[in-house]
Parts: structure tokens; sequence; C-alpha cells
């Protein structure tokens, strides 16, 4: 992979991780794009390692409420910060069985399948359109939400499904808040990279030419830095605007992808 390329796909990365429009399958066509022809797994390893500097922008952005959360978690009482983050360890099981279990099966989404996709960003854009329809409510996540929320969490593991599209219009459906919603989205899925970081680290299964670590490295780079700049904006964007807006944009893009799959 070229480092320019690189650079391109950790800016995409960047600015759709806090959009509800699938950072992953805008990687999957900004790779088919680009010309990118790595096996799946080099392709899933580079979506990985892109996702995890988008994890870290995050981390920087929800800085007040990652601190306020390890801090309650220390006075070792059952207050409102051990019970999030409680909710956050059950939104985590359904995505983790999931990556466990179907790990290789998942990466062969994962190699330029720009049909599938598609597909994927039309099912994102009805739940959109779903959610917006939903009533305005002032609810927090429940527990039972969390695990709820955790499934959709766990099949937008799949390139095109939007994971913080599904999460949040999720929650949204359930009757949560969107603003709590939103929040409960974007810090949920914190634990869940870095767990899966360190999984293939210590299994010794980021493995990787040296030529790619500096491709990799421009795109963290470029992926960390436009997260930055985007989840502020983006995150008060998704609060604010009707997510009907996104689910058309996903209508087109998927109509879009389907269109240049079907044609090769």
């Amino acid at each position: 992979m070229e480092i320019i390329d690189a650079i391109i796909l950790g800016i995409v990365q960047g600015l759709t991780e806090f959009l509800p429009v699938s950072s992953s399958g805008h990687l999957e066509l900004g790779k088919a794009i680009l010309g990118d022809n790595s096996i799946p797994q080099e392709s899933l390893l580079f979506t990985v390692v892109l996702h995890f500097a988008t994890a870290l922008s995050t981390i920087v952005v929800f800085r007040q409420d990652v601190w306020e959360i390890i801090r309650g978690l220390f006075q070792f009482k059952w207050n409102e910060e051990t019970r999030f983050s409680l909710k956050i360890v059950i939104s985590m099981i359904p995505a983790s069985i999931v990556g466990l279990i179907f790990e290789e099966q998942l990466e062969g989404f994962f190699g330029g399948n720009v049909a599938f996709v598609g597909y994927m960003l039309l099912i994102t854009a009805l739940l959109l359109y779903l959610a917006d329809k939903a009533r305005e409510t002032q609810k927090k996540v429940t527990y039972l939400n969390a695990f709820v929320i955790g499934v959709s969490q766990a099949i937008a593991i799949l390139p095109g499904i939007s994971r913080s599209g599904a999460t949040i219009s999720t929650s949204v459906l359930l009757g949560v808040d969107k603003t709590k919603a939103a929040r409960f989205s974007f810090l949920m899925v914190v634990p869940l990279i870095i767990g899966k970081m360190a999984k293939d680290i210590i299994g010794g299964e980021l493995q990787y030419q040296s030529e790619q670590a500096i491709a990799m490295g421009a795109g963290f780079i470029a992926a960390f830095i436009a997260g930055l700049v985007a989840c502020t904006w983006m995150i008060q964007l998704v609060k604010k605007s009707k997510l009907s807006y996104f689910a058309i944009y996903c209508f087109i893009v998927g109509c879009i992808a389907i269109g240049f799959g079907l044609l090769g």
C-alpha cells in the first residue's frame, strides 16, 4: 500500500468514524477505488489499525468522561460511574463473542467486496430512517438496553453497517435520549478496539512486512488527527441533525456501490 493511499484512507476513517455512515464500509470502498489489492487478512489489519487511531482520538475528546469513569471505579462504590462502566462491559459481550468465534469468516468480508458493502449500507439507511421517526425521550441507557445495543455493535462488524449508526439508532428506537445515545455509542467501542489490538499483539497476529509499517503509521497518524478534528464537530452534528439526512446519503452511496460492484 502506498503512503499517500494510506493517508487518504486514514482521513476517510477519521471523518466517517463519528458519522452514522459506516467508516469500515467507506474504507472498503476507498480501497477499491484506490486499487488496493491486499489480501483480506492484511486489509482487515489496516482497518483495525485505523480504528485504533480513532479510538485514541475518542479518548482524547472524551478525556473528562473517561477520567470521571476511572476515578469513580477506584472509589470502589456502587456509584454512577460504576454502573456506567458495567453497562459498557455488558455492551461488549456480543461483539467479543462474534469476533472470537467468527474471526476467520469476518476477514473474508474485508477483501473489497463492494457490492456487499452497498447492500449493508442500505440496511444502515433503513435503520437511520426508522430511528429518525422515533419519539424523543430523556431516558438513560439501562442494562438490558446496553446488551441490545451491544448486539447491534456486533452486527456492525460487517463493513457497510455503520457502528455508530446501528448503535445510536438502536438506542433511539429503545427510547434512549439521542445525546445520551451518542455518548454511550462513542465510548462503548473504545475498550473493544483496544482489547482487539491487545489480543492480536499477544497472539502474534499483527504480522506485516516491514515496508507496510511506514504506510500503516502514516494512515494511523492521519486517522488520529482527522478523528480529533472531526469528533467534536461531528458529535454535535449527530445530535442536532436529522438521521434521515444520513439515511439518504447511505442509500445513495449504497446504490452506487452495488452498481459498481455488479458491473465489476
